[in-house]
């Protein structure tokens, strides 16, 4: 399909599909009679100016605008799909008048033909809507006043004359037509790829990767995608192979579907995969023979994509980043706890000693025997559950040997799990990626085996969140003579990534570890920490019946509807009228999924609603609404800004001129242009795998018998020992039960552990 120039031409597009129909010039107008048979059709036509958008999705394309036709006085109400608009432009519709019952008359368009403005207060509307950085209302008025209609042509063809404009300096010019020329490649790839069924926020993601390279290498070979870009999955590509042509039993849709089984169980913590499995798996998937998977397999392993080993006589495949990042860490693993540690020639009973008279406090038998174990091996961890102490162990250990060690590295995998640690340790705290020190020129680390981190002992908080690949890069940049200190709690949820690092280090029996199980008398008081052991054995947590305010409280509901009802009441009202906590700043609500009515999702626009739902100014961007004062979320890796996965802020300025939102994250103020806004999602709610490593105030947990397939105690564990001074747990009670009970041991597929075993026999073999 050749590129299009959306601005000169009118796309007609589909209703029910979403793809275009017809690309006309623009001097031809759809009910030209010699535009095909459209004079002769005889459905009802709208045209008028998008005066609003109502309502945009930007997966579908399905939009609500409110549009302003020279027959009527005020805006109608215009829905159907089209993949971008802009409020400015004009569109022609052809479809029907309905009298909807909630929302009463409008014209619900079966195809939707989007037009240039043509008059000048259009074309103002047009420009100033954000679409092009460095304009906005200001700048398009002069436009306007200076060039007439004309100013579209001036972007076009001659953008230079925009320096006649008073305030136009190069920079802006720049800025300005760096954005006009995206866009317009950008609403071409959406086409292109709306005709193939992707969203319009996963054609923005694609352009962004491939730029004005998009279409080619998209119908080259378009299972790249699932391989390339963040979000975009095999059967996206699929859907987009087959109309296509790529034929539904081609050896190269074996190779991505087997990749794609692999990346699948990835996504749920596996690491590995025994060949019957994943010949049987990608078989049912793809409806392809299993002789031309297990060829697709042989090639994907010969290109060093998959990884194979025989484990007794079974065949197991993984994918090979994450091969190679186990076999790393073992190795890594295994060289540190190699000789003395740096900080040799402490004395027990005189560190134990020196911690007690510094800091006034008295040390448990299991913290002075867990003191001994590291400061006599380079390798150890330390877990257990809330109010065990062991912030307090971490501290009286580098008291003792920051005498010894001059560089001691303290780190954790999120930006609020680094903060808590140096708040409590008074020491400085780094995200693991920030102590790395990402290098955006080779898309790398900075530190590796080439530059190793100069530390005499790195100490690593919430060590159950880090997956396979960051601790294998983590551990490839500490020297031999480096050690390692893991900190973390083994029962919580295992990390987002791939892997159970953590738990397969403890299992390999050949690193020390520290379990504290004792409960101190003031953590106790705490029914937050009493319930979340409580929970952790598996049984049902006390729910509060004292008089005054607790720390802790269920609140039963028959049905999902009515914990809705009442996680909004808790949220908007009674949390903060009793215990004067502030509703967006101090509670979080935790939820086990994204979707459904009691999903991450759902509940962020009620709750923005209810919280923020008069703030603004508001800007619409891939099916999300932000606002100054919105609670957002970082959803991917940006190591560009610093931001990371799971990392939240609040918005505090949006510029519409400029086209620029700011979002402070723990007074760290980032820069998020409009096309970045993706990036974003609100966070009022948020999934509970989102919260590991962070605390808040207030936790409200909701958990309804629709979450049936995630019931399950770590889960709830987690969520609980998330909150600081109150959680509220509102639940069917056969939830709640279902929940604690429901313990899924070893579901993921790793072989760290025996990984760990072979290194250690290999380094015993060398001495």
């Amino acid at each position: 399909m050749n590129k299009m120039v959306i601005q000169r031409q009118i796309i007609l597009y589909n209703k029910k599909t979403g793809t275009p129909t017809e690309t006309l010039p623009m001097d031809q107008h759809p009910s030209d009679p010699q535009v095909g048979d459209h004079s002769a059709n005889p459905d009802d036509r709208l045209t008028g100016t998008v005066e609003r958008i109502t309502y945009h999705n930007e997966e579908n394309g399905f939009s609500v605008l409110r549009v302003r036709t020279s027959e009527s006085r005020e805006p109608v109400t215009v829905v159907g799909i089209i993949p971008a608009v802009s409020s400015g432009e004009i569109v022609e519709c052809k479809g029907s008048w309905q009298n909807n019952r909630t929302h009463g008359l409008q014209f619900k368009a079966d195809e939707i033909a989007v037009i240039p403005p043509n008059t000048a207060a259009g074309i103002e509307k047009y420009l100033a809507s954000g679409m092009v950085r460095g304009i906005g209302a200001f700048y398009a008025k002069k436009f306007v006043r200076k060039f007439g209609t004309g100013v579209l042509d001036i972007l076009d063809k001659d953008p230079e004359k925009l320096l006649e404009v008073p305030g136009i300096g190069r920079k802006r010019l720049d800025i300005i037509t760096t954005s006009w020329n995206e866009q317009k490649a950008v609403r071409d790839i959406m086409v292109f790829l709306q005709s193939y069924g992707v969203g319009i926020a996963r054609a923005s993601r694609i352009y962004k990767t491939y730029r004005e390279e998009a279409i080619s290498k998209v119908s080259e070979n378009p299972y790249r995608l699932s391989i390339d870009i963040d979000g975009i999955g095999f059967l996206t590509a699929d859907t987009i192979a087959s109309k296509l042509g790529i034929a539904h039993d081609s050896l190269i849709r074996a190779e991505a579907g087997v990749r794609h089984v692999l990346q699948e169980l990835a996504t749920s913590g596996h690491c590995a995969i025994p060949k019957p499995r994943l010949v049987a798996e990608a078989s049912a998937i793809l409806a392809i023979a299993e002789p031309i998977i297990e060829e697709a397999i042989a090639l994907e392993t010969g290109a060093c994509n998959l990884a194979r080993e025989l484990i007794g006589e079974d065949e197991i495949f993984y994918l090979a980043p994450l091969h190679r990042a186990e076999e790393r860490t073992a190795a890594a693993i295994a060289a540190l706890a190699q000789g003395s540690p740096p900080w040799k020639g402490i004395e027990r009973e005189t560190a134990i000693r020196q911690v007690e008279e510094e800091t006034g406090l008295e040390l448990s038998s299991s913290q002075k025997e867990a003191l001994a174990i590291v400061l006599t091996n380079k390798v150890a961890v330390i877990t257990g559950g809330p109010g065990v102490g062991k912030t307090t162990l971490v501290n009286a250990i580098l008291r003792v040997i920051r005498k010894k060690a001059s560089h001691i590295a303290l780190c954790a995998p999120t930006g609020r799990a680094a903060k808590r640690l140096s708040e409590s340790t008074g020491l400085e705290a780094k995200t693991i990626h920030r102590l790395l020190e990402f290098d955006p020129i080779s898309g790398g680390f900075k530190h590796g085996p080439g530059n190793m981190l100069k530390a005499d002992l790195v100490v690593v908080d919430e060590t159950s969140m880090v997956d396979i690949v960051l601790m294998s890069r983590l551990l490839s940049a500490l020297s031999p003579k480096t050690g390692l200190l893991l900190v973390g709690d083994a029962d919580q949820l295992p990390s987002v990534g791939p892997g159970a690092v953590l738990t397969d280090i403890i299992s390999s029996g050949f690193i020390p570890v520290i379990t504290l199980t004792e409960i101190f008398r003031q953590a106790a008081e705490s029914q937050i920490i009493v319930n979340a052991h409580r929970i952790n054995r598996g049984e049902l947590p006390f729910n509060t019946e004292i008089d005054g305010l607790s720390d802790f409280y269920i609140v039963q509901a028959s049905t999902p509807e009515e914990i809705h009802r009442k996680l909004m009441q808790l949220v908007t009202s009674r949390i903060p009228e009793r215990f004067g906590l502030h509703p967006v700043r101090e509670i979080q609500v935790l939820t086990p999924m994204n979707r459904g009515g009691l999903g991450s999702r759902a509940l962020n626009a009620e709750l923005q609603k209810a919280l923020n739902g008069s703030a603004e100014p508001k800007i619409s961007r891939f099916g999300t609404v932000f606002s100054p004062g919105d609670k957002v979320i970082q959803m991917i890796n940006n190591y560009d800004k610093e931001i990371f996965n799971g990392d939240i802020g609040s918005i505090i300025s949006i510029d519409m001129e400029e086209s620029v939102l700011m979002v402070d994250f723990d007074r760290h103020p980032v820069r998020y242009e409009f096309g970045e806004l993706d990036e974003l999602a609100l966070a009022y709610a948020t999934s509970i795998h989102k919260s590991q490593g962070s605390e808040y105030q207030a936790v409200v947990i909701p958990l309804g018998l629709q979450h049936f397939t995630l019931l399950e105690r770590n889960l709830i564990y987690t969520a609980v020992t998330r909150g600081k001074k109150l959680v509220v747990i509102v639940a069917q009670p056969k939830a709640l039960a279902i929940a604690v009970k429901n313990r899924k041991a070893g579901s993921r597929m790793t072989t760290l552990t025996a990984k760990i075993a072979e290194a250690f026999r290999h380094t015993a073999c060398k001495r």
